[in-house]
């Protein structure tokens, strides 16, 4: 049995974080696409619609919370999980307000990336998870 493939965003400035998720993602049988700050995200979105986004809060350009506010703006219906080394209050709860999914603390652990590409995927495909 195949399963259900995601189409998965991944925006951070550090390459090396996104090197690390693109792996995972890959690893899970899901397509990632990569942007580097939060423009490039906004356009990503609208361009590929993905089913899961994993963003950055600060980066160059366009921040993460605006990103995510601008993504939401053009209908993108897609899970947010704001990913931040900041455990500013005001910056999580911004990024709850505007849609966020999921709030990770960096570093982040391996497993944790992995169940929730699961727990979007069973979201997204109900019927392929539970069979």
């Amino acid at each position: 049995m195949e399963s259900q493939c995601l189409d998965v965003l991944i925006v951070d400035d550090q390459a090396g974080v996104r090197y690390l998720l693109d792996a995972i993602i890959r690893e899970e049988g899901h397509r990632p696409f990569l942007a580097v700050n939060g423009q490039e995200a906004v356009e990503q979105a609208v361009k590929i619609n993905p089913d899961l986004v994993f963003m950055d809060i600060r980066m160059p350009v366009m921040d993460g919370t605006k990103a995510l506010e601008k993504m939401k703006e053009t209908g993108c219906s897609c899970q947010v999980v704001i990913m931040t080394a900041f455990t500013e209050k005001d910056v999580i709860d911004k990024a709850r307000t505007n849609g966020a999914f999921k709030c990770i603390i960096k570093p982040f652990d391996v497993d944790e990336i992995r169940q929730i590409i699961h727990e979007v995927s069973r979201k997204i495909f109900p019927r392929a998870s539970a069979l």
